[in-house]
C-alpha cells in the first residue's frame, strides 16, 4: 500500500511503502471491538459511590412503638423506602472491578488492525516533518486546513516536538498523544490520524511490531530496560578486604612462689 507522504502546507513530496499484510492483512472487526471495549473500560475511573442504610447520618430511634398504632412496623428512618434513607444496592466498586485485559500480542494486532482500517479509508495523514518554529494555534489550525483535516483529528507527536504540542493543544476537534504510544481506541476514536514519517516508521518496526512468540521471549524495548536496571550491580565495586587485627601482646609468665 502507498500512502501519499504531504508537508506542512498540504502539497504531497513523496509515498511510504506499507505492507498491508503486517497490519493484519484485513480488518478484524471482532478483534476491534473487543480492544475498544477493553480500552474503554479501563478509562473509568471507578469512584462512584452511593450510602447503605447503616452509612446515613441520622438517628436510630424507633419511629413509633412496634404495637398498637395500625401502621406498618417500622425502626428507623435510614432504610430506603423512607426519603433521605440509604439505598437499597450501594455502589461499591472500584476502579478494579471495572477493568479487562486482554493478551499482549491480541492488543498490539488490534493497534496494527486499527492503523489499517484507517488507511483504508484514506483517513490518515502522513506528514514528511511535523514541527514548528513557534507554538502559534493560528498556525496550526491552517496546517490542518492545508491537509483537508475539518473533523476530529488525532495527532501523533514526539517528545522532541514541543512546539506543535502546544499549538495544538488549544485546538478543541484534536486529541495529542505519543507517536511510540498509539492504541486502536485513540485511532479509532478520532476521523483522522495525523503523524509524522519517522514516527510511523519508528511505530511499525517498534515493539507493536512483535505480534508474535518473541513479544514475551525477546521484547524489544523492554529487555533493554531490564538489563539497564540490572547492569549497575554488576559493575559494583568489590569489597575491601577488612585490614587483620593486630595480634595481641602476650602476657609475661610469672612463677607462683612455693610456700
Amino acid at each position: 500500500m502507498q500512502v501519499p507522504v504531504l508537508n506542512m502546507q498540504g502539497s504531497q513530496v513523496g509515498t511510504f511503502t506499507i505492507d498491508e499484510q503486517t497490519l493484519g492483512g484485513s480488518v478484524n472487526y471482532a478483534l476491534l471491538k473487543q480492544a475498544y471495549v477493553r480500552y474503554h473500560a479501563n478509562l473509568r475511573q471507578g469512584s462512584s459511590r452511593t450510602k447503605n442504610r447503616h452509612e446515613v447520618e441520622g438517628t436510630t430511634k424507633k419511629m413509633y412503638k412496634q404495637k398498637g398504632t395500625g401502621n406498618a412496623r417500622h425502626g428507623d428512618k435510614k432504610v430506603p423506602q423512607f426519603k433521605g434513607g440509604g439505598h437499597a444496592h450501594a455502589k461499591k466498586r472500584t476502579r478494579e472491578d471495572f477493568r479487562l485485559d486482554m493478551p499482549k500480542k491480541m492488543r498490539r494486532k488490534a493497534n496494527r488492525n486499527a492503523l489499517l482500517a484507517k488507511l483504508i479509508d484514506n483517513e490518515v495523514k502522513v506528514i514528511d516533518n511535523l514541527s514548528m518554529d513557534k507554538p502559534k494555534t493560528t498556525a496550526f489550525v491552517d496546517f490542518l486546513a492545508a491537509i483537508k483535516v475539518d473533523k476530529t483529528a488525532l495527532v501523533a507527536l514526539h517528545q522532541t516536538q514541543e512546539a506543535a504540542r502546544l499549538a495544538a493543544r488549544n485546538v478543541e476537534s484534536i486529541e495529542l498523544c505519543k507517536a511510540e504510544s498509539l492504541n486502536a481506541f485513540q485511532i479509532l476514536n478520532n476521523k483522522f490520524l495525523v503523524i509524522g514519517k519517522a514516527e510511523l516508521e519508528a511505530w511499525l518496526n517498534g515493539p507493536s511490531s512483535q505480534i508474535g512468540k518473541e513479544a514475551k521471549s525477546a521484547p524489544l524495548g523492554a529487555a533493554t530496560a531490564g538489563e539497564a536496571v540490572k547492569a549497575p550491580k554488576a559493575l559494583k565495586a568489590p569489597k575491601a578486604d577488612k585490614p587483620a587485627k593486630a595480634a595481641k601482646p602476650a602476657k609475661p609468665a610469672v612463677k607462683k612462689e612455693a610456700k
